[in-house]
């Protein structure tokens, strides 16, 4: 890889800005709490010992909050509430951790609250390493951020998505993807207890490599060239620019286990994939306002999506340069999109897996 690309994975927007514009993130992540309650439930949760829940990729921790509580309540209804719990956020060093610490003891929907001896840390590493001791993970969840590699494994041309790329292009990601998936899967392997749960959620894609969101990222790549013509981006920069966070169908997911029942000592419990609600779009066909849909896909996609590609900027560490940079890229966005909206049906796929032999 070119150590000119840009990282596989910028973090989310800072200052509490992915809290307050990942709202699809929270829908999908919210249809797997049925599961994440069963995965508790059925976790052995002997002796005294602190019960350890670990949350990787937390980003800021407004998504985390509803699962936590969750799963500290039903480790509660279980053990009792002198039994101590740790709960672990686990996010990349550039995570803005200030606002996760913001977010965990000041929001009014925080997992602490009325609730004694939870007691909440925070790792910053990257989870493509151990982030944990071995065998001292009883529970552990991970909504949407397993879908980033580890790394670029070449440039995109024409677009920042590999989907959109050569056969060259999206083998080389899939390679990529399905080498980042094992090793996640191998290391919270290593963390957790026997008989320990793991929820794992990501973007689901159709066969066709289709995911719901692919009009507003070719619109948003349409509107990358168009900065590219006016000067706010050179030429070299856009070529730069990749994106590693990559949807994908479930059957990828589940192929380890398919091969291997008991894939680094893992099996596989469940399997299921959802059509996330596009709850923004049936606020449009209700009130009609465009601007509005508009607006709120171009947010999402500027927290979620564009620090990454910001990374590909020359002096991207230059305040100034990577606000211009967000701007002009969620006004040109916002504008192509009132242009033709259109509704977004997004898939979110969910494995459960046991440490162990599945029950």
């Amino acid at each position: 890889m070119s150590d000119q690309l840009a990282p596989a994975s910028g973090a989310m927007e800072g200052r509490g800005a992915y809290n307050s514009h990942a709202k699809h993130q929270a829908s999908g992540g919210a249809m797997v709490l049925p599961l994440l309650e069963k995965a508790v439930a059925d976790v052995p949760l002997d002796g005294g010992r602190p019960v350890v829940i670990v949350d990787y990729g937390s980003s800021q921790g407004k998504n985390s909050l509803a699962p936590m509580r969750l799963a500290i309540d039903a480790v509660r209804a279980r053990v009792g509430a002198e039994r101590p719990i740790l709960v672990y956020h686990e996010d990349l060093p550039i995570n803005d951790f200030n606002a996760l610490v913001d977010t965990l003891h000041k929001d009014p929907d925080r997992y602490v609250l009325n609730r004694q001896n939870v007691f909440p840390c925070l790792i910053g590493r990257s989870f493509y390493e151990q982030v944990l001791p071995e065998s001292s993970v009883d529970i552990g969840w991970s909504s949407y951020a397993a879908m980033w590699i580890s790394r670029v494994p070449m440039a995109i041309p024409g677009h920042f998505i590999s989907r959109r790329g050569t056969d060259e292009v999206r083998a080389a990601f899939d390679r990529q993807l399905a080498a980042d998936w094992e090793l996640f899967l191998s290391l919270r392997a290593r963390e957790m207890r026997p008989g320990g749960r793991l929820v794992v959620s990501i973007p689901g894609s159709n066969d066709d490599g289709t995911f719901g969101f692919d009009e507003v990222l070719d619109q948003a790549n349409a509107t990358l060239a168009e900065m590219v013509s006016d000067g706010v981006i050179s030429a070299d920069e856009r070529a730069r620019m990749v994106h590693g966070g990559i949807p994908r169908p479930l059957r990828d997911l589940v192929a380890p286990f398919a091969r291997d029942p008991h894939f680094t000592g893992l099996s596989l419990e469940r399997s299921e994939a959802f059509l996330v609600p596009d709850v923004a779009w049936e606020t449009f066909q209700r009130d009609g306002d465009r601007e509005a849909l508009a607006s709120g896909r171009a947010l999402f996609f500027r927290v979620t999506f564009a620090p990454t590609l910001a990374g590909a900027l020359e002096n991207s560490g230059d305040p100034e340069r990577r606000r211009v940079f967000f701007d002009r890229l969620e006004s040109g966005l916002k504008r192509r999109l009132s242009d033709a909206p259109s509704p977004v049906r997004a898939l979110i796929a969910a494995i459960v897996l046991v440490k162990g032999d599945a029950g």
